[in-house]
């Protein structure tokens, strides 16, 4: 436990607790508004189309480098 020697080192303390709790809250608020920007319906819906375009160029790349075709069944 810190031993104080004056007021003076006291209030120096508390107004550097201040300062850091009011820093935590911000960087609270700032990660919820990032966890809400991420979660909104725009945001997962641009994720989903992006990560079906990456799936269809990977496929297309690697059917190119192998010579894979289609192949289609009638019944």
């Amino acid at each position: 436990m810190k031993e104080y020697s004056s007021f003076e080192e006291i209030d120096r303390d508390l107004k550097i607790l201040k300062l850091q709790n009011q820093i935590d809250k911000e960087e609270i608020r700032l990660s919820v508004q990032h966890t809400k920007e991420s979660l909104s319906p725009i945001s997962l819906l641009g994720g989903l189309i992006g990560s079906i375009a990456q799936k269809a160029f990977v496929l297309k790349a690697v059917s190119k480098i192998f010579g894979l075709k289609k192949v289609i069944t009638s019944t």
